[in-house]
């Protein structure tokens, strides 16, 4: 490690020393006049936003049109690449086309497992959870459509990452949504729509990088750890203290150290949630057709439901977005790293992400909730009225082995763990677009103090602000990837020519 990485070590441990005198004090002084304006301001502006975002279109939140009608045109743009060309992505991130040589920081397989550990989360545990039992079965259904047809926006994207991200000097990558839209836009002649997207793009991911993907992680990660440590349960400032220093060990050595923390923990965390699922479904192995049967008709015909069909297919296709991000552009930073001269490469790698995420992971998720019965069961009604959905799988592990719920507990920190880390990347590129390379130190203070108030606090406008901002990413993002469709697909066109003229 570097002196100055260590440097930097010091002055942050030092500064973190310092929370929890600040952190105890505001939380005296909640009743504060200033701090309830703050707290008013933005609900606020929350509710604004919101209004907007889940404003409803025949019963489909805006959002979520236009998350998947872009997923629509893409794969149809696209020519189903999310299809044809998925043979050829596994032989990608196994190595099979690797470059040494080429610009970049990380390798395929890390810049996956980077995204991955961005993506696979809480969404996939507590959010499918939500949507069984709001929705019924048949949402999962629709949720995995949804995701199919999200690979194709994850390709576009990281595509796009990839031709126009800018190579540093010494070796270091920026790119993302914000080079994209800006460099992007302006060689087709919208250079001022270009940097106005990309400024707004910025603004919404430093704000999700704070919330959504910061303060709810550490605090429902504390939530997991108290039930099976309860020495945390009075302890809550600890807790927060070694996360955040266990998150700065990582963020200190930048995109390199977080993709091979990723590349470690990701396929961990993943496997320790995937086996445990996978013996809930072997044992009841039985019960896995008619759970199919259940998924497959009541997509179609379900049974009370609020909102029929449309319910349905709503929280199938929401959930589907909040859990692999499709279209929201954040993936693309992590993509825009890789080691490779092929752009559309990269994205056929990222393609894979909203398979693993959501058709695999979210789906026996899924599987467990319905076969196990919790999601109807009148037992747990206060669960699925307070949409307690990491609660609710909870219960359905503990129905099969009542030590599994350590096991998701154990996932549940990884998986905040690892969705942290890698936001913190994405929060950063935002953050250097719009305030240089020079501040980034105080970026990084910031987020690690967000760590610390998420883990002992529990902030729910600032939360939610950030959600939506979250959200809100989708909108300069997609709209980008409209104008800029013809060059990936031009490129893509040049790339399967050569593949195909490589292999004969």
């Amino acid at each position: 490690m570097s002196k100055s990485a260590i440097q930097r070590i010091w002055f942050l441990s030092i500064f973190l020393c310092f929370i929890p005198t600040v952190v105890l004090a505001a939380d005296e002084a909640v009743g504060h006049p200033l701090l309830k304006g703050i707290d008013d301001s933005f609900t606020q502006i929350t509710t604004i936003i919101a209004s907007f975002l889940f404003f409803s279109v025949y019963g489909f939140p805006l959002i979520v049109l236009w998350l998947i009608c872009g997923a629509i045109f893409f794969t149809l743009r696209m020519g189903f690449v999310n299809v044809r060309m998925f043979g050829h992505a596994i032989d990608i991130v196994r190595g099979k086309y690797d470059d040494p040589n080429a610009p970049g920081e990380v390798s395929h397989f890390q810049a996956l497992a980077a995204a991955l550990s961005a993506t696979i989360g809480l969404g996939n545990i507590a959010g499918v959870a939500i949507a069984v039992s709001v929705g019924g079965p048949g949402a999962s259904l629709w949720m995995t459509i949804a995701g199919l047809l999200g690979m194709t926006s994850k390709f576009v994207e990281a595509t796009l990452g990839q031709k126009y991200r800018i190579i540093k000097p010494d070796g270091r990558v920026a790119g993302g949504p914000m080079y994209y839209l800006s460099k992007g836009l302006t060689e087709i002649g919208f250079r001022s729509l270009g940097r106005v997207l990309a400024i707004f793009f910025a603004v919404f991911c430093i704000l999700g990088a704070f919330g959504g993907a910061n303060m709810f992680q550490a605090n429902q990660s504390y939530g997991a750890v108290k039930e099976v440590f309860p020495f945390f349960a009075n302890y809550a400032w600890i807790y927060g203290l070694v996360l955040a220093f266990l998150v700065a060990l990582v963020i200190i050595g930048g995109i390199r150290r977080i993709g091979q923390v990723a590349g470690t923990v990701v396929p961990v965390m993943s496997i320790i949630y995937v086996v445990a699922a996978l013996w809930i479904l072997v044992t009841n192995f039985s019960q896995v057709p008619t759970a199919v049967g259940t998924i497959f008709r009541e997509a179609f015909t379900p049974t009370a439901v609020e909102g029929g069909i449309i319910g349905v297919i709503v929280q199938g296709l929401r959930r589907s977005a909040f859990s692999n991000e499709a279209g929201i552009g954040s993936a693309a930073i992590a993509h825009s790293a890789a080691k490779t001269d092929k752009p559309i490469k990269e994205g056929l790698v990222a393609l894979l992400e909203p398979f693993i995420d959501t058709v695999v992971i979210c789906n026996m998720t899924a599987l467990v909730i319905i076969i196990t019965g919790v999601y109807n069961d009148p037992r747990y009604a206060e669960l699925v009225k307070g949409s307690e959905g990491a609660a609710l799988t909870s219960v359905a592990f503990g129905t099969a082995i009542s030590w599994f719920p350590i096991l998701l507990s154990l996932s549940v920190f990884l998986f905040a763990f690892s969705t942290m880390i890698s936001w913190s990347y994405y929060g950063e590129r935002a953050w250097e677009y719009l305030f240089g390379e020079r501040s980034l130190i105080i970026y990084k203070i910031l987020f690690l103090a967000a760590v610390f108030v998420g883990s002992v606090t529990k902030p729910q406008s600032v939360l939610d602000f950030s959600d939506v901002t979250f959200l809100a990413m989708a909108f300069p993002n997609l709209l980008g990837g409209y104008f800029l469709s013809n060059k990936v697909a031009t490129d893509l066109a040049i790339y399967t020519t050569r593949l195909n003229e490589a292999r004969a």
